[in-house]
């Protein structure tokens, strides 16, 4: 499935296992995503949401329930806005012309499945923080 991600895109998607990992998700949620993205490329994310690191991961932590974390070697599915969100990323690549799939257009997806918890964080208003 991920043949066509750029190396840095790989990366997102291996911090946002970590994150799941790290806070006992039992999925791979869109807000996993948005923290590897962080990781991978705060400047893109920084310059669109107008919001620092902080913030963003504060946001995060009010939407994801915390729990035990698990081995990184466990499973984690993706849930259906997260597979929404990789497909989107793959049409917004081919829409812009592009063989690769890149970080920015990981963005793209997130920010196209409206009602997810990630593209809510990047569109919320900074002062709500």
């Amino acid at each position: 499935m991920f043949e066509r991600y750029t190396e840095k895109a790989r990366r997102v998607i291996f911090f946002a296992r970590y994150n799941a990992n790290s806070y006992g998700s039992p999925c791979l949620e869109t807000e996993h995503l948005l923290l590897g993205l962080m990781k991978e490329n705060r400047a893109l994310v920084k310059r669109f949401a107008q919001k620092d690191a902080k913030e963003i991961r504060t946001e995060v932590e009010k939407q994801v329930t915390r729990r035990e974390p698990v081995a990184t070697s466990t499973h984690v599915p993706l849930t259906d806005e997260t597979k929404d969100v990789l497909l989107l990323a793959v049409d917004s690549a081919d829409r812009l012309g592009e063989h690769r799939v890149a970080p920015k257009h990981l963005l793209l997806g997130i920010l196209r499945v409206k009602n997810c918890g990630a593209a809510r964080i990047l569109t919320r208003k900074k002062s709500s923080v």
